[in-house]
């Protein structure tokens, strides 16, 4: 009667604290520079070291800048940040990819993509979007810095034990809908907090059928409805992503490894703390038009009227509106726009350069339109290479810059100015999450490159 969720958690248990919390097991830390310093910190003013090294990566992603990476980083607090991690990766003897180096990139791209997070782990990070990693069948989730400083130590963490949740998206998803449209359709139906104090397990037909970047694009989200993270059983999908991965077992350690795996599901009368089922078929390609990425509706649709939105969210609704400069009830379709941005750990995978690419090829990219195509890591840069997609969006207009964050979040040069409407694929639409007064509009890859050559928000069912 156990769900996944307690197999995983409860296997890695070391003790539990009577009325408080588990002392949990991590099998992997990935530390980046935003989180990590003061944590390091902490160990050289307690004069210890890691307690196990070999469990813990490293590589700077939100602060390094998307063009002339091999020269230094102009802006002082950036640099002192990145430095700062790769002198703490050297002291203490960690693994660090650094910038240029062939493995370096956002580091939830790069975790699966080395085989570095596998089913059935605990994986924690001191960033939010940990939870992507759970599309491998692993418990992963965001932790703060005195938590790394933590784990650092004991290569353990004090955690409270969430409560379990299924969401179960059964059918088939229609022409031109993503596992980024899933995502913000879910989050306008359970609103921002509607996960609060639960560990989600996505499961169903429409998400098994998901590619292994789909899902890495699912659990990404899962921290924008409040959930401590969500994950999905792994299944052939899963193993076939992860067969032959830089870090993934070889030869017959492989072989074992895939039995024990799909051992790794929930029982068939597991019991969850909370239920819920969508379908596929009623998910269209998604916007946002608010400030916190459960303000989303259909692209074709419009902005929800004040009489839609409860008496004790009006106030928020109508400050977001104003924020954004749109009106209750009216169409967003053939707004202009001013930015597109495909990347972030949300979309800057092979898969989404290949879905922005099928929509621009044979078009030009709309005069105006700034456009930054960031790929999650130098590997995506590589397979884009490889793959001629590069020729592709050179082609319609467009440059393919080096990876990182890029305009996910301020922390580095691409920053969206003020007033300007971007569309963009990352995961966090805040007030000033892209650069102080800019206006996000989140999206799917292939939303954005409907935006791109058209210049206005458009239906990428129409260009499909």
């Amino acid at each position: 009667m156990n769900t996944l969720f307690d197999k995983i958690w409860d296997a890695h248990v070391v003790q539990h604290v009577d009325g408080g919390p588990d002392q949990l097991y991590i099998d992997r830390l990935y530390c980046h520079e935003v989180t990590s310093p003061q944590a390091f910190d902490g160990l050289r003013a307690r004069g210890i070291r890691c307690f196990r090294p070999e469990k813990i990566f490293c590589m700077p992603d939100h602060n390094t800048p998307t063009e002339g990476q091999d020269r230094p980083i102009e802006d002082p607090v950036s640099k002192k940040q990145v430095d700062a991690l790769a002198a703490n990766a050297a002291e203490f003897g960690l693994v660090h990819y650094g910038m240029m180096d062939p493995d370096n990139g956002i580091i939830h791209v790069v975790g699966p993509e080395k085989g570095l997070s596998l089913p059935g782990m605990t994986i924690v990070c001191g960033d939010s979007h940990t939870s992507t990693h759970g599309a491998v069948g692993a418990v992963a989730f965001g932790i703060g810095t005195s938590e790394v400083e933590m784990v650092l130590a004991s290569q353990c963490i004090l955690q409270q034990k969430p409560r379990s949740m299924r969401i179960r998206i059964e059918g088939k998803l229609g022409k031109g809908v993503t596992a980024k449209d899933m995502a913000l359709y879910l989050m306008s139906k359970l609103t921002t907090s509607g996960a609060t104090g639960y560990f989600v397990e996505y499961a169903g037909s429409a998400v098994r059928s998901l590619s292994m970047e789909g899902r890495l694009t699912l659990c990404n989200l899962s921290i924008e409805m409040g959930a401590r993270g969500g994950f999905i059983a792994p299944d052939e999908t899963t193993f076939a992503y992860l067969k032959g991965r830089d870090y993934a077992p070889e030869g017959e350690d492989w072989d074992k490894a895939v039995e024990a795996w799909k051992k790794l599901k929930s029982d068939d009368d597991a019991v969850f703390d909370r239920e819920v089922v969508y379908h596929a078929e009623d998910i269209r390609p998604m916007i946002t038009y608010g400030t916190n990425p459960g303000m989303g509706t259909a692209v074709d649709g419009t902005v929800p009227t004040l009489a839609d939105i409860p008496a004790e969210g009006r106030t928020s609704f109508g400050k977001a509106l104003n924020y954004m400069g749109f009106q209750p009830g009216e169409k967003l379709l053939g707004k202009p726009v001013d930015y597109v941005f495909l990347g972030a750990c949300t979309n800057g995978r092979i898969e989404d350069f290949r879905a922005f690419a099928s929509v621009v090829a044979g078009r030009r990219k709309a005069p105006g339109i700034v456009a930054w195509l960031v790929p999650g890591s130098w590997k995506v840069r590589r397979q884009i290479e490889e793959e001629g997609l590069d020729k592709v969006l050179e082609a319609a207009g467009f440059e393919i810059r080096q990876p990182g964050c890029s305009a996910c979040l301020a922390m580095n040069p691409d920053k969206v100015p003020a007033g300007k409407y971007c569309v963009s694929t990352s995961n966090r639409n805040f007030e000033g999450r892209q650069g102080p007064g800019s206006r996000t509009l989140l999206a799917s890859p292939l939303t954005a490159a409907a935006a791109a050559v058209t210049g206005v928000i458009t239906d990428p069912r129409e260009l499909l």
